[in-house]
């Protein structure tokens, strides 16, 4: 299988405060990788270091055998990419951002997309200042899924989402990596990367480590980061 991603001593600084260190990463085509680690570990500056968001002091990546840089819209155009936080127009309808984002694409995902919404039940009516915390987060679910791209990132997608809505969240992802996809999984949550993932790595202070298995439990969770600050 070839790599989907391939991210070599990637650093990337912001002044005094911490970025990214010396990371280096591969994905395999097929996979669900998870991305564990506390808030401000590094791991959203990886991803838009990855997604040619932001600009790095040193290191190479490829995305889909792109370079990082001078293939940024290639890239964006085979990703798909929920971010952390799910920014709309509030005064939107649902079917409008859903659409708007089809939109931007140049493409028509109308059928795709009403099978996600009905997937996750999203009241496509709405307007998106109506909405929830986690029914946002199905709307970002929704764009970043619904032109089944090669690629997919997620960014803390299951923050807000109930436990029934999780599991159909990864049953679409399963879906998807088994036609061919491939999945990034940035969380903080231990128990997703156990139950889904089928490899994994910690960010800590901007330095990553690779895991020999994603399935670790609890306490070594928490012992890693214990020696890590001893």
């Amino acid at each position: 299988m070839s790599n989907v991603i391939e991210i070599e001593h990637l650093t990337k600084s912001y002044g005094k405060n911490r970025g990214v260190i010396d990371v280096s990463l591969k994905v395999k085509e097929g996979d669900i990788f998870g991305f564990l680690g506390p808030n401000g570990a590094g791991k959203s500056t990886t991803i838009r270091s990855m997604l040619g968001f932001l600009k790095f002091e040193s290191g190479n990546i490829k995305i889909l055998g792109m370079d990082s840089v001078k293939d940024h819209e290639k890239i964006l155009a085979n990703v798909g990419y929920m971010p952390s936080e799910a920014w709309f127009y509030s005064s939107m309808r649902v079917s409008e951002a859903i659409k708007y984002a089809a939109d931007v694409r140049g493409l028509d995902c109308s059928e795709e997309a009403a099978k996600i919404c009905e997937r996750l039940k999203v009241d496509t009516n709405k307007r998106i200042k109506e909405l929830s915390l986690g029914n946002r987060k199905k709307v970002s679910i929704v764009c970043a899924m619904q032109h089944k791209p090669k690629l997919f990132i997620f960014d803390e997608p299951t923050s807000g989402l109930d436990p029934l809505m999780q599991r159909k969240f990864f049953e679409l992802i399963n879906e998807y990596v088994k036609e061919g996809a491939t999945c990034i999984l940035s969380t903080h949550v231990l128990s997703e990367v156990n139950r889904y993932c089928r490899t994994a790595a910690i960010m800590r202070e901007g330095r990553l480590t690779m895991l020999d298995s994603p399935a670790i439990d609890e306490d070594s969770f928490i012992n890693f980061y214990e020696d890590e600050e001893a």
